[in-house]
């Protein structure tokens, strides 16, 4: 208990944990209050990630690499997955969608993004692992693609809903094993070609494995009750702030299930291991294209009310793929000034206006 009483001391990002209290006693007193609580809803949901995302490092690194790799897999996108099933339970299929859409392009472009900036502004050029930024980027094209299919298919042939959920059923577990395949290979086989030169001299104080452990069940539940209060309070909240569902869902809930993750890769940007923070930021994204998607549509068959498919509207699709081709791009010289980040941060700037503007339709 002293270790995460003393993380919460020294990081402000936890101090927010305050929230959690307050939007669960606002949602007990007063359920109609939709934007105030998708206010709260927010702030307690940031700093939660956050000790989710540094329980799960404790874990990892009490199980080595090929446990640690699955266990990355499973839980570092948890926030997200956990939104995505209280919003699979209301039948929320825009919101899911768009979180799913949002969290690949946020990751993959603004995360991305921000670090080459960050990283820029203080060290003149720096150099990060090229295999393990071209492997992600390579799995995030794939599974651009493999989500590319149900959209393109549908608005071209109109072919039975019952063929877009079977198609969606197919490719979902495609995908994942695409990314079981993605770890063995990185984390076993070939895991020589991912190991940075600049983890030497950078290990970090971890957690007893029983309190990362009891961390990991404790919020994992109080992320889930304050999901369910996210998501029914997000459409009344979204009509009063002037904002569509899934505006909410690609730029609102990408960023805030992401929070931990941006913090990592910014901080890791500028103590020069840019290396861990395209990790960071390929990773995730490509993680909840191959993992935390499929698996809401599995789930959808127990959870939804009815199954759910991988039926994107065409800008997201679009977005997705210049997303997936611009993070291909910049990465594919393991070098990096300042004002690539400047372009990627451009991409996704030009992407959110568009977004809020103009809404996307339901497809």
């Amino acid at each position: 208990m002293i270790p995460l009483l003393k993380e919460i001391r020294h990081n402000p990002l936890l101090w927010l944990l305050l929230f959690v209290p307050v939007v669960l006693l606002a949602h007990h007193w007063k359920p109609e209050a939709h934007t105030p609580l998708f206010v709260l809803s927010i702030l307690a949901i940031v700093p939660l990630a956050a000790l989710l995302s540094r329980a799960t490092e404790s874990v990892a690194a009490k199980t080595g690499d090929a446990v640690g790799g699955l266990l990355n897999a499973t839980l570092g996108n948890l926030t997200e997955l956990m939104i995505g099933l209280s919003a699979l339970r209301a039948g929320q299929y825009i919101l899911v969608k768009a979180s799913v859409a949002g969290a690949i392009v946020t990751n993959s472009l603004f995360m991305l993004g921000g670090s080459l900036l960050l990283g820029g502004l203080k060290f003149h050029v720096q150099e990060y692992n090229k295999p393990s930024a071209r492997l992600h980027a390579g799995l995030l094209f794939l599974a651009t693609v493999g989500l590319l299919g149900p959209s393109s298919v549908t608005r071209a042939d109109s072919p039975s809903p019952s063929f877009t959920r079977e198609l969606s059923l197919g490719l979902s577990v495609l995908l994942m094993a695409s990314y079981a395949l993605g770890l063995l290979f990185s984390l076993r086989t070939h895991r020589e070609l991912f190991r940075s030169p600049s983890e030497a001299g950078h290990e970090e104080e971890t957690w007893p494995l029983n309190l990362a452990l009891a961390t990991l069940a404790g919020v994992t539940v109080i992320v889930a009750l304050v999901s369910e209060i996210f998501v029914e309070s997000v459409e009344a909240a979204s009509r009063t702030l002037g904002m569509s569902p899934a505006f909410v869902g690609f730029i609102v809930v990408a960023l805030v299930g992401g929070a931990a993750e941006l913090v990592a890769a910014f901080s890791g940007a500028r103590k020069n291991r840019l290396d861990l923070s395209v990790a960071i930021a390929l990773g995730s994204a490509s993680q909840i294209a191959l993992f935390v998607a499929p698996t809401l549509v599995l789930l959808s068959y127990v959870v939804g009310p009815q199954p759910m498919d991988l039926e994107f509207w065409p800008g997201a699709v679009v977005m997705m793929l210049v997303a997936a081709l611009t993070a291909t791009l910049v990465t594919n010289s393991g070098r990096s000034a300042w004002f690539v980040g400047v372009l990627v941060l451009g991409v996704y700037l030009i992407f959110a206006l568009t977004l809020y503007l103009l809404p996307p339709r339901a497809p």
